[in-house]
């Protein structure tokens, strides 16, 4: 069995020292209770910060320390105070937390945060490097370490890595503004499996990845033209048992009949958070002192319970927050307290699991209305609480978990109005109903908990890293390879033939930019240079281009598909006369398109017509591409034309014209022993198609093809080609030593 190693910013344990006391505890976050119990059930290593800097502890201290880790099987990544001040403190507080949750004004752009973030994710990378092992499966978690799948990747190209973004995944729009927006998304699309807690956050992700990086997805796969990665949802759940069985134990009964005392028969409104401005605290103040002050009625009657934990206090919109919520208690307290009744008590600290839970199960509402969380456990927490099925859960719309709680009064956490008119109706609510509500949640809750939602997971990253292999399964191996260079030195008439854009060069914005490069005229001349080699360059460019860019080179050409052709003593010829009388018809729809189209062209070739959209917004090209090929379809069916897709671009040309039927003019010239054909795109497969079965067809990139074999992308052609070239020098040099 595979074993799990789990990479998170924080370990499950937890180092401290306070008054010269060492202290070795489980942690409490959100992540390391949500799988602590799951990595403790298999064979797994946990790999994170643990909190403190060893180099503050005594020898004796840090052997103990570090005995304990082992015992947790945690593997501990140790980091400065330079680095937590900037790589967390920094880059992940006070640009991804804030720049994440919609606080754009919050954010901080400073290049030195993103820096330290890199090294730091540099710095897990290497201490996962230390204890990794061949078959290990690999689960990276959070915004904390979004370079670090990529970066695994880059060490172990085999590997089979998780990743899973635990907070919310911004619009586009708001994704865009973060400076390194390229660089992260690379990093996460180092897994092979994306996983997010709402289709909302899957969407938001898969249009800045189409957007930014201009990588297409279909049905949730995005294919980044080396490898296929998946993205998927999977709402996190809870262990419900361990809440449901706590509220019936008998500690915390003894904790809920100690509150009860205190509290009398006042119905409770429990509003328990971490302090964070994303959560929305002062707006359920602000709504609770508008029902005190509209509905004369519950004072004295309800009481509400404002439990905040302490959270990055040295920040100064923290400690505002602060500042803003003491106040609004007291005001609150001051205006409507009695001297028997008190309207908000406010613990502002960390409350320990009996205590919380004896909370959630004494409250007869649970207020949870943050303005942007990402789940947002806690309201599941208190509906597992909720053994007798008593009580009513107000939820914001705006956390993952309404997805999946929507029988609870789902409001807007903005509009106080709604929220006070759910405070009322869920106080006024029978109980039978509140129990028929409670128990459909706290079913699908029990069904997909914790527990289920790792192995959810986990499957899902097995069937992803599965079907990867599949997908490479044609990619050309070292074996493949070296029977290749074998069969080209072996044989005396060879025939070559190379698509140019997007195979000997990268494709560019526009296509008068993707001039040929040095390295793709020497790789050109140097197939040339052997007389028993033909090399045929076959291209959708124009005539004149191909001529100025390779009229000097002892090559044959292809041009617009086909419709013309150089032979390599200077010749030229196109196939058949073709007709341009159908450009009057087509040409103004394509003028159209390129109007309404923003960063797209047109280009004019002799006997075609291109449209592209390479430099366009993706998802108004994707739409326009569409829309185009129908109106094509209508247009060109009497015309004997040919509608050809490739690589954002559309071109129309005669039907009779491919690359194919070109390929076939050299095909058939002699017998030859050995055929090498490259190429990217759907063009390219006409010419697959009529290459005989021992011919050597390669695809550039993973998409389905006729091709025999694939490459991984464009920039391994070239090596390639040269490889084919200085074997063959070397065998020769040594026949002749």
């Amino acid at each position: 069995m595979s074993r799990l190693l789990i990479i998170s910013n924080r370990l499950p344990v937890n180092i401290s020292k306070e008054k010269g006391q060492l202290r070795i505890e489980r942690s409490v976050g959100g992540l390391a209770t949500g799988i602590g119990s799951v990595y403790k059930s298999q064979e797994s290593l946990w790999v994170g910060w643990p909190g403190y800097n060893l180099k503050n502890l005594q020898k004796e201290e840090r052997e103990q320390v570090l005995s304990r880790l082992q015992q947790e099987k945690c593997k501990p990544v140790f980091l400065t105070p330079h680095e937590i001040k900037q790589y967390y403190g920094g880059f992940c507080n006070n640009i991804v937390w804030p720049l994440f949750h919609y606080f754009n004004l919050y954010a901080k752009y400073d290049p030195n945060y993103w820096s330290s973030y890199v090294k730091v994710n540099e710095k897990f990378c290497a201490a996962v490097m230390e204890v990794a092992k061949p078959d290990d499966v690999f689960w990276v978690h959070d915004y904390q370490l979004m370079l670090l799948p990529q970066m695994i990747r880059e060490r172990l190209p085999n590997a089979k890595i998780g990743f899973f973004f635990h907070i919310p995944f911004p619009s586009y729009e708001v994704f865009r503004l973060l400076p390194w927006r390229s660089e992260v998304l690379s990093g996460m699309l180092g897994a092979d499996l994306v996983g997010f807690h709402t289709y909302d956050y899957v969407r938001h992700f898969l249009s800045s990845v189409r957007r930014i990086l201009g990588f297409e997805h279909s049905l949730n796969e995005v294919q980044t033209g080396t490898r296929l990665v998946r993205v998927d949802l999977f709402p996190m759940g809870i262990d419900y048992n361990r809440y449901s069985n706590g509220a019936s134990s008998s500690r915390v009964q003894k904790e809920v009949e100690r509150l009860r005392r205190k509290t009398g028969k006042q119905k409770i409104i429990l509003s328990s958070d971490r302090l964070d401005y994303t959560k929305g605290i002062p707006l359920r103040l602000e709504a609770f002192d508008a029902l005190l002050s509209q509905k004369a009625e519950y004072r004295g009657k309800v009481s509400m319970i404002l439990v905040t934990v302490p959270s990055r206090s040295n920040v100064a919109q923290y400690q505002a927050l602060r500042k803003r919520i003491d106040e609004l208690v007291g005001r609150i307290n001051g205006k409507y307290g009695t001297t028997d009744w008190l309207p908000v008590r406010y613990f502002n600290r960390f409350l320990p699991f009996e205590q919380l839970v004896a909370f959630y199960s004494l409250a007869d509402v649970g207020l949870v209305t943050p303005i942007r969380d990402g789940m947002n456990l806690m309201s599941k927490e208190f509906i597992a609480c909720k053994v007798n099925g008593a009580g009513m859960l107000i939820l914001s719309e705006m956390t993952g978990a309404a997805q999946e709680l929507g029988e609870a009064l789902i409001v807007n956490p903005n509009n106080q109005g709604e929220i006070v008119k759910a405070i009322e109706k869920a106080l006024t609510t029978p109980i039978e109903e509140q129990q028929r509500i409670n128990r459909v949640m706290q079913k699908r809750l029990k069904r997909y908990d914790i527990a289920r939602w790792a192995q959810d997971f986990l499957n899902r990253l097995d069937d992803a890293w599965i079907a990867q292999e599949q997908n490479t399964q044609h990619v050309m191996t070292t074996r493949i390879r070296t029977e290749l260079i074998n069969s080209y030195n072996q044989s005396k008439r060879r025939l070559i033939m190379l698509d140019y854009d997007g195979t000997l060069v990268p494709f560019a914005d526009k296509p008068e930019k993707a001039v040929p490069t040095a390295e793709s005229k020497e790789a050109l001349k140097a197939l040339s240079e052997p007389p028993e080699n033909e090399v045929v360059l076959i291209s959708g460019r124009d005539r004149n281009t191909l001529q100025n860019w390779f009229g000097s080179f002892d090559i044959c050409l292809i041009g617009e598909h086909g419709a013309w052709m150089r032979e390599r003593s200077g010749k030229t010829r196109a196939p058949r006369l073709l007709s341009n009388e159908w450009k009057d018809q087509i040409f103004p729809l394509l003028e159209l398109y390129t109007d309404r189209t923003p960063g797209s062209l047109l280009e004019e070739k002799p006997y075609s017509l291109v449209w592209h959209y390479r430099k366009a917004d993706p998802v108004l090209a994707s739409l326009r591409a569409n829309e185009l090929k129908d109106d094509l379809m209508y247009l060109t069916s009497n015309l004997g034309l040919a509608v050809v897709e490739g690589k954002k671009v559309i071109e129309i040309k005669n039907a009779t014209v491919n690359k194919g039927l070109a390929a076939q003019n050299w095909l058939s010239k002699q017998d030859w022993d050995f055929i090498l054909a490259i190429g990217d795109d759907k063009t390219d497969e006409d010419l697959f198609e009529v290459l005989p079965s021992t011919a050597y067809s390669v695809k550039v990139g993973l998409d389905a093809s006729k091709a025999r074999f694939n490459v991984i992308s464009q920039r391994h052609v070239i090596p390639l080609l040269r490889e084919l070239v200085s074997k063959k020098a070397q065998v020769e040099k040594t026949a002749k030593t």
